[in-house]
């Protein structure tokens, strides 16, 4: 679930410009690569001017308005072009951030293999300055706490690092959504609908495209910087790559685009799929050969076996149906799940959900 929510949160950045506007960003992986490379450096007393002792939190925005930067650059020679012409500039531009990264001496000896945070005592979301209210992030440097406010409750580095980053991803949210809502948000639904009747009503479109593409690449550096101060390790594979930015249109294809929280429950769908399908002990195949009888194991099935037919159907064979599940979501529910939900309602669910409630009630 952590790996949800900052995942979550970097579809979400990435839905906002593409799922508002209908200007596919097929770099987006290179702000949240700028986001988790910055901390990271930063951590390791890298970027000037900046202690590796600084507050996480100072990090994280510090990040962010990298990658805001970067992307209001990428943004002003991106949208001198329209659709996919668009979105093969920003696949280029995100190309050689990859290669930069990959051959970039400074961040490590081996800058290939990623490079790690080293001899910090874990990295804390929070407050800057209040220590009552910074909780370290991370699976074995992060904090726990044993019966929380006398409830008996005890939360381990893992549940700790779950609330704290989810905290941020709650108020990245909240923000984004603030955005969408306001008179700008309308304009950037304006020139999803139809930019030439935004120009032609006075509006510059070009520079609230530039400002959206800002604004998402911020979001996006945010999610990075979650991600390394959670893993204190970065990878060029796990930042800067095409696939990244896969996973998020994934997500908000899934989830529904142009809704924003939809890429978060579309990249809940997605893991959860892939575990019931995974390997590892919790997958269906193990569970399957574990809890089905030697009997039935070894009946027939055609030309196999129960258990071959596991073995070659099921186990291992995540990425398979998962890109099934994302052709039927093209084909037969092109609004995802968060969009058909709304489409069902009448409107978004926070404002159709209380109604359908209430006619139950009488």
């Amino acid at each position: 679930m952590v790996v949800v929510l900052y995942v979550g949160l970097f579809a979400m950045s990435f839905d906002f410009i593409s799922g508002y506007t209908g200007y596919l960003s097929f770099g987006h992986a290179m702000f949240y690569g700028i986001g988790a490379y910055f901390v990271v450096l930063a951590g390791t007393g890298k970027i000037p001017g900046l202690p590796a002792e600084a507050p996480f939190m100072l990090m994280l925005v510090g990040g962010a308005l990298v990658a805001l930067l970067i992307a209001v650059a990428v943004g002003a020679v991106s949208f001198r072009l329209t659709g996919v012409y668009f979105a093969m500039v920003t696949l280029g531009f995100a190309e050689v951030s990859h290669v930069f990264i990959r051959n970039w001496d400074y961040v490590g000896s081996n800058p290939r293999d990623g490079v790690g945070v080293v001899g910090r005592d874990g990295f804390a979301v929070g407050v800057p300055g209040i220590d009552a209210l910074q909780f370290r992030l991370g699976r074995l440097t992060g904090d726990s706490f044993e019966n929380v406010l006398g409830t008996g409750l005890e939360l381990g580095t893992v549940e700790v690092s779950y609330y704290a980053i989810g905290a941020v991803v709650l108020l990245s949210y909240f923000a984004m959504q603030r955005v969408i809502h306001s008179p700008f948000g309308r304009v950037m639904v304006a020139i999803r609908e139809n930019e030439e009747r935004a120009k032609a009503v006075g509006y510059n479109t070009f520079w609230y495209k530039l400002g959206a593409f800002g604004i998402s690449g911020f979001f996006a550096g945010v999610a990075g910087a979650l991600f390394a101060g959670y893993r204190r390790s970065v990878a060029p594979e796990n930042t800067f790559d095409l696939f990244v930015t896969a996973d998020a249109l994934l997500a908000a294809i899934i989830g529904g685009f142009g809704t924003l929280a939809g890429a978060l429950y579309g990249h809940l769908f997605h893991e959860f799929v892939r575990g019931i399908l995974s390997t590892e002990s919790h997958g269906l195949a193990r569970f399957l050969r574990d809890a089905l009888p030697e009997g039935v194991l070894t009946a027939g099935v055609g030309d196999f076996t129960v258990v071959e037919f596991i073995n070659v159907f099921i186990d291992g064979r995540a990425e398979l149906y998962l890109g099934l599940i994302f052709i039927a979501f093209v084909l037969f529910m092109p609004r995802g799940i968060l969009g058909a939900l709304r489409e069902r309602l009448g409107g978004t669910v926070a404002e159709k959900l209380p109604e359908r409630l209430d006619r139950y009630r009488r």
